[in-house]
């Protein structure tokens, strides 16, 4: 026999985001709340008076975060599907709550009412879903993670691109690490063919897209 309604539980840290999404989907005749909570370390137990379908969690709460609850909820409660939260689609972030836990969705919080019905939808019939600036962001966190494994930069090389970042010329570079100016020269070189860049201004972007500085 096919279940009726969705069940869904939400934790938040912020109370005003729990009143949003239970009166976004109140009334919806797919889904019914068996409970919201601002306290996460309480949820895993919650669960045990609440039978859940899908939690939804925010990523960054200060009791217990995400990641840590999601991997908690499934220990004790592997059935239940974890849709992520958040005001952030940082690939980091992204990947801690894949790789911590066994979510199957990760949603920015200014998605509209639409897409998330279909992503519970989809999460509560056994797929995943990803908001489309979060597959983004995973694409691109990927592609920097290649460029910078590709890059292998010495700890020289990186002490180098730092004082660079900082303004200091060839000349400042030699006194402030002891060695000649020669030898900068020649790990600039390095380093611009390493990162595939010509230009000051690329080589700075560079080394903030890939967290060297």
């Amino acid at each position: 026999m096919k279940k009726d309604k969705i069940t869904l539980a939400l934790v938040d840290d912020h109370q005003i985001v729990i009143d949003g999404l239970t009166a976004l989907l109140k009334g919806h005749d797919k889904f019914q709340f068996a409970f919201a909570t601002t306290n996460s370390s309480e949820v895993v137990e919650m669960m045990n008076d609440n039978p859940v379908d899908v939690l939804l969690t925010d990523v960054m709460m200060p009791k217990l975060p995400g990641n840590e609850l999601a991997k908690q909820v499934k220990e004790k409660h592997p059935n239940v599907k974890i849709l992520a939260l958040s005001m952030s689609g940082q690939g980091d972030m992204v990947n801690e709550m894949i790789n911590d836990a066994d979510i199957s969705g990760y949603v920015l919080k200014n998605i509209g009412k639409q897409e998330l019905i279909t992503a519970l939808e989809k999460i509560a019939g056994g797929g995943i879903y990803f908001s489309e600036e979060v597959l983004d962001e995973m694409q691109r966190a990927g592609q920097r993670k290649k460029q910078n494994e590709e890059a292998h930069l010495t700890d020289r090389e990186k002490q180098i691109v730092r004082l660079i970042e900082k303004d200091l010329n060839n000349k400042q570079i030699a006194e402030t690490l002891f060695i000649s100016e020669r030898t900068v020269e020649t790990h600039r070189k390095n380093i611009f063919r390493k990162t595939n860049t010509n230009s000051v201004i690329g080589l700075v972007k560079y080394a903030y897209e890939h967290r060297l500085i």
